[in-house]
């Protein structure tokens, strides 16, 4: 083995973030009884919200529905309908800044906003599906009440309200006299029923709705009769879960995970988001790197100009991977010309961080795979589609996580998937939400 890297894995180890101390099976089983305990209603780091919505229902075609998608710093709104060959149609997409995002306004500011937004589209249906990415209790009747903003939203007064009834009444005050159905959902649930959209001629097993990005979470099809929370659901029924994934608190934590939980705005929530999603990857690496540098894992020069690095972004952190012989990104930038010891070496900690975090995506999506007790014929394998900057975009994830999945899922656990990746998956999920529930 080479040396640098020997004492890259000697020093990963010493501080319990390597990924070969993660042990996929394990880890699985430990996620699984986190599950069965969340859906029971008891004490468990795995939310497992119900959705109400389930997908047993044919689209119907040539039907519109009105499409609202509130994410981040945009809201976007179109019309959808599904065409003879089954094939998602949008049109007229228009997108405004989120209410909210550049000043402080009021609950009736907010809701008034949207209703204003929206003025165009509503004689084309009475139908309306919002994928409202925020966190969000929903309720049965699919309208969902607003347990906090977050993404620089400033509308104070709107949390605790029910987004789906506050908005009727801010479209009837305009004199709309035809009451909406607006059926609430997040972009999870949204990117599971955007799957099944895609390839409507394939049969799949079921479906996995998955987001690794800035954040992460996971949704699945579940049976109510495995609901053991005391709603009064129909036994003969099922529906998706939103199962809140990136709050999994039983992952592996090594000390720079700890340092870095200890350091954000909600210490000990969000563990496992913190080890794989955007938001957190880059400062984790850095602080890895840091860490290396106080043990003199890199030359003199380069371990005080690392240490000296204030932020990195998981951008950061791509850009290097790709090009670790630039000087266009922080890192690449901190290293000699000649010394490619401190660019192995810097390169080792970050791929072996990559590869941890494929294996606790691994190990995720095994685990929602094996609980919706499909996947077990290879002609019907279980539809992930997987959406999300990280998944997709930083270099190698994608191909450690199916080589994962591949030797666990398939090949131990004998459970057969298919990723799928649709373009516009907010808007299709919460166009058939909205015509389907």
């Amino acid at each position: 083995m080479d040396k640098i890297e020997k004492r890259v894995i000697e020093f990963l180890k010493s501080c319990h973030m390597d990924y070969e101390e993660v042990d996929i099976e394990t880890y699985t089983n430990i996620f699984l009884e986190e599950m069965e305990l969340g859906l029971a209603g008891r004490e468990s780091s795995l939310q497992m919200i119900p959705t109400y919505i389930d997908v047993d229902k044919e689209i119907p075609l040539n039907e519109p529905v009105i499409v609202l998608d509130a994410g981040g710093t945009n809201f976007r709104i179109a019309s959808v309908h599904f065409n003879e060959e089954k094939k998602p149609v949008i049109k007229n997409l228009k997108k405004y800044f989120m209410p909210g995002y550049e000043g402080k306004v009021s609950k009736e500011e907010f809701f008034r906003i949207i209703a204003e937004y929206i003025e165009d589209f509503l004689d084309l249906s009475r139908k309306i599906g919002f994928c409202f990415s925020y966190p969000v209790e929903i309720l049965p009747d699919k309208d969902g009440r607003l347990i906090h903003f977050s993404k620089e939203i400033k509308a104070r007064e709107v949390e605790g309200e029910l987004v789906g009834r506050n908005l009727v009444s801010a479209i009837r005050s305009r004199g709309y006299k035809d009451k909406k159905h607006i059926v609430l959902l997040n972009d999870t649930v949204a990117t599971l029923l955007a799957g099944r959209s895609a390839f409507l001629e394939r049969v799949y097993g079921s479906y996995v709705g998955f987001i690794l990005g800035t954040g992460t979470n996971c949704c699945y099809i579940e049976k109510n009769s495995n609901i053991k929370k005391g709603l009064n659901l129909d036994i003969n029924k099922n529906q998706i879960i939103n199962v809140e994934s990136g709050n999994f608190g039983k992952a592996p934590k090594g000390a720079i995970d700890d340092a870095l939980d200890k350091a954000t705005i909600n210490p000990g929530k969000y563990t496992f988001e913190k080890k794989i999603s955007g938001a957190y990857f880059g400062k984790l690496c850095l602080g890895t790197i840091q860490s290396a540098a106080d043990n003199s894992l890199f030359s003199t020069s380069a371990n005080k100009k690392l240490k000296a690095i204030l932020s990195l972004g998981a951008k950061d952190i791509n850009d290097f991977m790709l090009y670790p012989a630039g000087v266009d990104n922080p890192l690449a930038s901190s290293l000699g010309d000649d010394n490619d010891d401190d660019r192995s070496a810097l390169f080792y900690i970050i791929d072996r961080l990559i590869e941890r975090a494929a294996k606790l995506t691994a190990i995720n999506l095994s685990s929602v795979v094996i609980k919706s007790d499909k996947g077990k014929n290879p002609c019907y394998p279980v539809c992930i589609t997987a959406d999300g900057t990280v998944f997709h975009g930083l270099k190698t994830l994608k191909e450690k996580v199916e080589y994962y999945l591949r030797g666990f899922l398939i090949k131990s656990m004998k459970r057969y998937y298919e990723f799928v990746n649709v373009e516009n998956a907010p808007l299709i999920g919460a166009a058939i939400a909205g015509l389907t529930n």
